[in-house]
């Protein structure tokens, strides 16, 4: 009987742990970094004046990192004074911790970039000046750090490193844009190699990585300076490489992948193009180009069989067909702009500040309601993020957490 209880108490706390960690984990655009978000029972119509506004915290500095969101704490980064924080918050925007990180990127654009990634109990954060943190979500405390450009042979780019950082199994990816070390999987509890893939050579892209499934088999897929690629998340090997058309290395936008299609944004002037994986995953083939999705970042979303976002050089937002490139509906508004779904919703977050509310359509779609996020008319682009009928909004020294929840 004794054996029987502590058996009891045993796998209680194994769930326990468990739930925990699953509570603490949160992912750049949504679940499966495609944008789009698994909440439900939300508002499919804003009041006039937009969504219930339920807290703000209006000093965090410089930079464009977006909100991470668990279960019960929000993160983010900035910078004051020249010197950069993790913050972490309470969901009711009680102030919990900030973490002192160091320098951060102070050219053009300055301050920190990437949003962190929480998982299993620590979180990650990549600096705009290539230093690699992982710390304790719940404390702060450092556990390891690493120099891309010191460690790896990394190297920096126009408007500093830029990427969100992908956990795969027990694997933290990154890409330093080395020679020898272009794409890298770090242990994510200790910080020691596990491989390194010279990719094709090129800088990194500002892009976020994404892991797919493709005939049941896993591929990395990410944007560097003038090439989409593919590598085995086992072991970095190469697996195919397609030119990029867009000659200045800026690709920020995280690829979308479905049912073997695979779609990317090139840049401005330069539009984006579906390609098709090959069934044995070592080859690609181009299916369509299109002048629009232009954007250099911001990402779209792909709902069904359409894929919806904005253009840079149109200032257009558009309605495409997946499979054909075909422009089923495209309005000159809410461009340029970043783009997520949820509940059968679109969210444009323009970079001007309007965000509108949209209902997609098989054939186009409609702006339901819209609204202006405080802060002047430049440079609204952090993600915005959707956790549990709340939307969190990163704009220059504030965040805004706003319900959305149809209550």
């Amino acid at each position: 009987m004794k054996l029987i209880n502590i058996f009891f108490v045993a796998f209680s706390s194994l769930l326990l742990v468990q739930c925990k960690n699953a509570a603490q984990q949160s992912e750049w655009r949504g679940p499966d970094r495609n944008g789009i978000y698994t909440e439900t029972n939300l508002l499919k119509v804003w009041p006039e004046n937009g969504p219930e506004l339920l807290w703000k915290f209006e000093d965090l500095g410089l930079g464009y990192s977006s909100a991470a969101v668990t279960d019960d704490k929000v993160y983010t980064s900035g910078t004051i004074d020249s010197m950069s924080y993790i913050f972490s918050f309470g969901l009711s925007g009680n102030l919990i911790w900030k973490k002192e990180y160091g320098k951060e990127w102070s050219e053009n654009f300055p301050g920190g970039r990437s949003t962190p990634q929480i998982y299993d109990g620590k979180g990650y954060l990549l600096t705009g000046l290539g230093k690699l943190i992982c710390f304790d979500a719940e404390k702060g405390d450092f556990i390891w750090t690493k120099d891309l450009f010191r460690d790896f042979d990394g190297q920096n780019v126009f408007y500093g490193i830029t990427e969100n950082l992908l956990i795969d199994d027990d694997k933290l990816i990154c890409t330093p844009g080395g020679l020898d070390a272009n794409v890298i999987a770090l242990n994510k509890d200790t910080g020691d190699l596990i491989w390194k893939s010279a990719g094709v050579g090129e800088k990194s892209a500002y892009c976020s990585p994404l892991i797919i499934t493709h005939k049941e088999k896993k591929y990395l897929i990410t944007n560097t300076a003038k090439s989409l690629i593919s590598i085995d998340p086992d072991n970095g090997k190469l697996m195919w490489s397609y030119e990029l058309k867009y000659p200045h290395g800026i690709h920020g936008n995280t690829p979308i992948y479905k049912d073997d299609y695979v779609f990317t944004m090139n840049g401005w002037g330069f539009g984006s193009v579906m390609l098709k994986i090959k069934d044995d995953g070592q080859a690609v083939e181009e299916v369509w180009t299109s002048g629009l999705f232009d954007l250099e970042h911001g990402g779209a979303v792909l709902i069904d069989e359409n894929l919806f976002g904005t253009d840079y050089t149109t200032k257009s937002f558009s309605c495409v067909d997946m499979k054909t490139g075909e422009v089923k509906k495209t309005v000159k508004d809410l461009a340029p702009g970043t783009v997520i779904a949820a509940d059968g919703m679109i969210y444009c977050y323009a970079y001007s500040g309007e965000l509108a509310l949209i209902q997609p359509m098989a054939n186009g779609f409609e702006v339901v309601s819209r609204f202006h996020v405080p802060g002047v008319k430049r440079d609204h682009i952090a993600h915005p993020v959707i956790k549990e009928g709340k939307m969190y909004i990163r704009y220059a020294n504030g965040m805004y957490v706003y319900s959305i929840v149809n209550t």
